[in-house]
């Protein structure tokens, strides 16, 4: 023990962390912001809408890799995999069935564009399409329809996130967003 004027007492950092075993670990702190719905707009309003918010700041920063007319495409923050995209309508809207005919005919048109940029500078195997209308249905951000872009390789579902609810991903958002938006074609 030591005493009050000394300053705190030392520990052996080996009496920190988990027991020893023989598990390696693979540390993601950065995705307890997710987990904990740090990002989550606080209401379903416009006002605390992220993706209301993206298309009004700079692409590089807002991960935004294209736009069009009624809808843009933006990296997934928290992707399931590299290159994993959404594409969305600008309008604040959160039901397919009320997109306009303009919203719906871009974001599919976007979702194939999407489709073929990932697979000419990420050559994956297939592809999961999807949204999820209504947080009941997992819908992350339910007040702003998005459509899920996800590039799917052979083997990429491994262990760890069945055995410890982790992804690995090997490139930084930043540079899937400079790869993908130089491959974007502008017509």
């Amino acid at each position: 023990m030591t005493h009050p004027t000394d300053g705190p007492e030392m520990v052996p950092a080996d009496r920190f962390g988990p027991p020893q075993d023989d598990l390696q670990r693979l540390w993601t702190p950065h995705r307890l912001v997710y987990i904990g719905g740090q990002d989550k707009p606080a209401d379903p309003t416009p006002e605390s809408c992220p993706f209301c918010r993206i298309p009004a700041g700079d692409d590089e920063d807002g991960l935004v890799v294209a736009r069009g007319a009624d809808c843009y495409a933006v990296l997934n923050l928290y992707p399931y995999n590299s290159a994993h995209l959404m594409v969305l309508p600008y309008r604040h809207v959160s039901d397919y069935t009320d997109l306009t005919d303009a919203e719906t005919h871009e974001l599919a048109a976007m979702t194939q564009r999407a489709m073929r940029v990932v697979r000419a500078v990420y050559a994956p195997a297939g592809f999961n399409l999807g949204m999820n209308q209504g947080e009941v249905a997992g819908a992350g951000i339910a007040a702003h329809l998005h459509q899920h872009v996800v590039p799917r390789w052979p083997g990429d579902s491994n262990f760890l996130p069945v055995v410890a609810r982790t992804k690995s991903l090997p490139e930084l958002l930043a540079d899937t967003r400079e790869r993908l938006a130089a491959a974007w074609p502008t017509a």
